[in-house]
Formats: C-alpha cells, sequence, structure tokens
C-alpha cells in the first residue's frame, strides 16, 4: 500500500498533472465570464436588433414525431455568438500581451584565426 501512495503521489505531483488542473479552473472561470458577457450583454442586443426572433419555437411534426428545428437552429447561433465572443476575447488578449520586439543580437566576435582566415579567403579571392 505505501508503494501505491507515493506512485500515486508522484503522478499527482508530474508538472503535466498539475499545470492540467489550472488550466482546468481557470478554463471554467473564463467560461463563465464569457458566457455571463453573452448572456447578459450581447444576446440581448442581438434580440432587440433581430426584433426579439426566438427560434426554439419552430416545429414541424412528423407522423407521431415533432420534431424541434427551431431548439437546434438557436443552438448553431448561440454557437456563433459564444464562439465569436471568445475569438475577440483572445484577439484582444494577443494584443495586450504582444511585446516589442527583441533587439537584434550582435553575433559573437569571431575569434582572431577565424579572422585570419577570412582575410585569408577574401585575399585568394582578388
Amino acid at each position: 500500500m505505501k508503494g501505491f501512495i507515493t506512485e500515486f503521489k508522484a503522478f499527482a505531483m508530474k508538472g503535466n498533472v498539475v499545470e492540467l488542473a489550472v488550466a482546468v479552473v481557470i478554463g471554467a472561470a473564463f467560461g463563465k465570464i464569457v458566457s455571463s458577457l453573452v448572456e447578459n450583454i450581447i444576446t440581448p442586443v442581438i434580440g432587440t436588433l433581430m426584433k426579439g426572433v426566438d427560434f426554439t419555437g419552430l416545429a414541424i411534426e412528423v407522423g407521431d414525431a415533432h420534431i424541434t428545428y427551431g431548439v437546434f437552429l438557436q443552438s448553431v447561433l448561440d454557437f456563433v455568438i459564444v464562439a465569436f465572443v471568445i475569438f475577440m476575447v483572445v484577439k484582444v488578449i494577443n494584443k495586450m500581451q504582444k511585446e516589442e520586439p527583441a533587439e537584434e543580437e550582435k553575433p559573437a566576435e569571431s575569434s582572431e584565426e577565424v579572422q585570419l582566415l577570412r582575410e585569408i579567403r577574401d585575399g585568394l579571392r582578388r
């Protein structure tokens, strides 16, 4: 049992597992932010622009089946809105993180031997 606990501890403390756990927690929090932005700000604006159109009520009857294709259309529209908002948020974050380009590093000084060989090479070319 002690070996099992030691092995589990080694597994749980690996960098990838901890990083994944942090990513899941931050991702969940980010998801709540995006959902709130879409539900409370973007969707009402779009609803106003579209005069309150709601696709969820669209359905057809085929025999005994009640096909609610409007729910599917609304889900697709919701997905497109959320994907667009995430795209815009990531775009803004990337723009904010953009760092100034690093100064170009000058090549290291060549040794005296290399410089001498270059001079000989250049002299032979003439």
